[in-house]
C-alpha cells in the first residue's frame, strides 16, 4: 500500500544526482556514407560538445566513437545563441571550437588542425564545396569593438595555395543576417536566407540565389520571394536541382517549391501545421530528401510532432508511425533517416530509421535513467480559457510516485514553468526534471503561452508589442484553471522559468496577484537594460515584443519587474551565471538587492563560469535542488531527503 505522506515530501528515485550523471544534450545530427553523427554536450565534463559517430554497418555497441578529443568544444558563438557548429564531408568533420572560435578539421585518429587563423571571427552554418575544395559559411565580423559585429557569407579554402590559414573570402554581405547557405547539387548555384533589424527570423526573411561563378565569387543574387511579413525557413536543393523551402505566408509554416520557369511558389502540402520552426540556432532541419521524387519530414499539430513522406511528383503526404511525440534535426541520406526524438515516458534520443524496412533503432539517450512507470507522469495537453476570450495552450503533468499517496483532501502545488524565447515552445518529450518534481509530489503546468510557436503565425503575434503581458495573463490563467478544476492548490502556485521565461516569472510575481512563490533561472529583470546591453541577434527583438527604444522607453520601465519591486510580496530565488552576455548578472544582482531590502525572503546562487543556460553538472543539480529546497522551506513541507542547504534572507 502506498505510504501517506504531504505533498512535495515524497521520496523519489529521481534524484538530481541520478538525472546529472547520466545526462546528455543531444542534436546536431549528421549524416555521412553509413555513418551517423551528432553531438553530445556532458554536464559531467563541464558541459562540454564532442561529436560523436556511430556506423551503421557495425551492429555492435562499440562501434560509437568520440570524434572531437578533450579540451575541444564544439560549439558556435554566432549569434550567441550558436548552432551549426560542425558539418561532416566524406569522412572529414570541420568543426567551431568555442574557446577560440576557429574552424578545425579532424577525421578518425587524427588531431584536430585549424583550419582558419586566430581573429575576431566566429564561424557557423557550413557547407562543403568539393569543386572549389571549400566551405561556405556564415561568418560574424568582432573586429571592431566599436561597431556591432557585421554578419557576412564567406568561403574559407582547405586548401590555401600559400600555405596559410584562410580567415575567409566575403561571398555576400550587406544584410544584417544570413543562414542556410545551401549549394545545388552541381555546385553552380548558391541560395540562402538574409533578414534585417528589426526583424527576428520568424517574422520576416527573404530567400535569394546567386550563380557560382568559375573562380568561385557570385553573379548578380537574385531575390526569390519573402519579405517583412513572411517568414521562410531552411531552403533545399532537391538531388535534381529544384528548390524547396518552408514559409509561412498562410499562417502556417508549409512545404513550397520554386518554379523558377514562372517565378512563383508551389505549395506542396497545404496544411493546418508546422513544417518549420523558429531560428533561434543555426542548422535546424524539419525535412530531407530520400531521392527527387520523395522527401521525409516532420511537422507539429498542438504541440505533437509527426514524421511522413511526401511525394514531390503526386504531393501526397503518408504518415510514417513512430512512438514519438517530438522529432527535430532531421537528416535524410537514401533510405537513412536520423533525427532527435522523445516521447513522454523516455529520455530524448538520436534515432535512426531504415525507409526499406521501417525499422527504428535508438543510437544514443539523452539519459542512462531507467525509470519505473509507476514513477512517471504522463503529460495531458490542455487548451484552457485566457483573456479576451481566446484559448491558450499546455501541458499538465499531474504528481505521480506508485510509492506515495496524500493525505485525503490535500490538493498539490503547482510549479508552472515557462519555456525560453519567447518565441519558442514546450513540447510533451519526457524531461527527468520535469518528472524530478512530479515523482515528489508536484504538479506541474508547462504553458505554451500566446506568442509560442507551433499554433501558427497569429497564436505567434499575439505577443506582438505584448510581451509581460500576454504571456502573463495565460500563465496567471492556466495557473487558475487548474486550480478552478480543484487538480491543485491555490494557494500554492509557484511559477519558474529560464531567461525570457524567467522576465515573465518575474513579471507574473510583480503585476498579478496570484502565485505565492518563484524562480527566476537567468532572467531578465529589466527590459531597459536588455534593449541596451543584448547581443545583436536580439538588439532589435524587443521592437516588435514591446516597442522601439528608446522612443517607447514608457513601456519598457512600466513592464520590468525591476521598477515594480514595492508590488512584489512573495519569496523569491535566482539562479545566475556569472559569464552571461545575454542576461548579465548585474540583472539579477538589482532584483535581489532590492528584494533583500523590501524584507522579503529572497536567494541568490552565482555558478562560476556559466553562461546563458547552465551546463556543468554540478549546477544543475544545485539549481534542481536548491529550488526544491526554497519551496519547502517557504511551504513548510518536510524534504525527503538531506539537501545542500540555500541561504535564504529574511526567512
Amino acid at each position: 500500500m502506498p505510504q501517506i505522506a504531504p505533498f512535495g515530501s515524497w521520496k523519489s528515485p529521481i534524484t538530481s544526482d541520478l538525472i546529472v550523471a547520466g545526462s546528455l544534450r543531444l542534436g546536431e545530427v549528421r549524416l555521412d556514407g553509413g555513418d551517423v553523427y551528432w553531438s553530445e554536450g556532458r554536464p559531467t565534463e563541464g558541459g562540454r560538445n564532442v561529436v560523436v559517430r556511430r556506423s551503421l554497418s557495425d551492429a555492435s555497441q562499440h562501434s560509437t566513437t568520440d570524434l572531437t578529443p578533450i579540451p575541444f568544444n564544439v560549439r558556435t558563438r554566432v549569434h550567441e545563441y550558436g548552432g551549426g557548429a560542425y558539418i561532416v564531408d566524406d569522412g572529414t568533420v570541420y568543426f567551431s571550437n568555442f574557446a577560440d572560435q576557429r574552424l578545425y578539421r579532424t577525421r578518425t585518429d587524427e588531431a584536430p588542425q585549424p583550419i582558419t587563423p586566430e581573429g575576431a571571427f566566429r564561424y557557423a552554418d557550413a557547407v562543403c564545396d568539393r569543386v572549389r575544395n571549400r566551405l561556405i559559411c556564415v561568418r560574424e565580423d568582432h573586429s571592431q569593438n566599436d561597431h556591432e559585429p557585421v554578419n557576412t557569407i564567406v568561403s574559407v579554402s582547405l586548401s590555401s595555395s600559400d600555405g596559410g590559414l584562410d580567415a575567409g573570402t566575403v561571398l555576400v554581405s550587406g544584410s544584417d543576417f544570413y543562414a542556410f547557405p545551401r549549394l545545388s547539387p552541381d555546385g553552380s548555384r548558391l541560395c540562402w536566407i538574409e533578414w534585417n533589424h528589426p526583424n527576428m527570423p520568424w517574422d520576416g526573411t527573404t530567400l535569394w540565389v546567386a550563380t557560382v561563378n568559375a573562380d568561385g565569387s557570385l553573379g548578380e543574387p537574385q531575390k526569390i520571394i519573402g519579405g517583412e511579413t513572411e517568414s521562410i525557413f531552411q531552403p533545399e536543393w532537391s538531388p535534381d536541382g529544384e528548390l524547396y523551402f518552408v514559409s509561412d505566408r498562410t499562417n502556417w509554416w508549409n512545404l513550397y517549391r520554386w518554379n523558377f520557369a514562372t517565378a512563383t511558389p508551389e505549395p506542396l502540402c497545404p496544411k493546418a501545421s508546422e513544417f518549420g520552426l523558429p531560428l533561434w540556432v543555426f542548422g535546424m532541419t524539419t525535412y530531407g530528401f530520400e531521392s527527387a521524387e520523395s522527401l521525409i519530414c516532420t511537422y507539429s499539430e498542438d504541440g505533437i510532432s509527426k514524421l511522413a513522406r511526401l511525394h514531390t511528383r503526386t504531393l501526397k503526404l503518408t504518415e510514417i508511425p513512430t512512438p514519438y511525440t517530438s522529432i527535430g534535426g532531421i537528416r535524410v541520406l537514401g533510405s537513412s533517416v536520423a533525427f532527435g526524438a522523445g516521447s513522454p515516458t523516455k529520455p530524448g534520443a538520436i534515432a535512426h530509421l531504415d525507409l526499406s524496412t521501417g525499422q527504428i533503432t535508438e543510437l544514443r539517450h539523452a539519459s542512462t535513467l531507467e525509470i519505473d512507470p509507476g514513477y512517471i507522469s504522463i503529460p495531458q495537453a490542455i487548451e484552457f480559457p485566457t483573456t479576451h476570450g481566446l484559448t491558450a495552450h499546455g501541458f499538465f503533468y499531474p504528481p505521480q510516485n506508485q510509492d506515495f499517496a496524500a493525505p485525503a483532501g490535500e490538493k498539490p502545488p503547482l510549479l508552472v514553468k515557462i519555456h525560453g524565447g519567447p518565441t519558442a515552445a514546450t513540447s510533451a518529450t519526457f524531461s527527468p526534471s520535469i518528472q524530478y518534481w512530479t515523482s515528489r509530489g508536484i504538479a506541474i503546468l508547462d504553458v505554451n503561452y500566446g506568442g509560442s510557436t507551433g499554433y501558427g503565425r497569429d497564436y505567434r503575434e499575439r505577443l506582438k508589442g505584448n510581451w509581460g503581458i500576454v504571456d502573463v495573463d495565460d500563465c496567471v490563467n492556466g495557473a487558475r484553471y487548474l486550480a478552478e478544476q480543484g487538480l491543485v492548490d491555490g494557494d500554492r502556485l509557484c511559477i519558474d522559468g529560464g531567461s525570457a521565461g524567467g522576465c515573465t516569472t518575474l513579471a507574473a510575481l510583480a503585476f498579478r496577484d496570484v502565485f505565492k512563490a518563484g524562480a527566476s533561472h537567468y532572467g531578465v529583470s529589466d527590459l531597459e537594460a536588455l534593449a541596451r546591453d543584448t547581443h545583436k541577434f536580439e538588439s532589435r527583438y524587443l521592437d516588435g515584443l514591446i516597442g522601439p527604444y528608446p522612443a517607447r522607453r514608457d513601456l519598457y520601465i512600466e513592464r520590468s519587474p525591476i521598477h515594480a519591486i514595492d508590488r512584489l510580496n512573495c519569496p523569491l530565488i535566482f539562479f545566475q551565471g556569472d559569464e552571461d552576455k545575454i542576461v548579465p548578472p548585474n540583472q539579477a544582482e538589482m532584483m535581489v538587492d532590492a528584494l533583500r531590502e523590501k524584507g522579503l525572503p529572497v536567494a541568490y546562487v552565482l555558478f562560476q563560469g556559466e553562461q546563458h543556460g547552465f551546463r556543468k553538472a554540478e549546477n544543475i543539480k544545485r539549481a534542481l535542488d536548491g529550488e526544491l529546497y526554497f519551496y519547502a522551506r517557504v511551504f513548510g513541507f518536510p524534504l525527503a531527503e538531506q539537501m545542500e542547504p540555500v541561504a535564504i534572507a529574511n526567512l
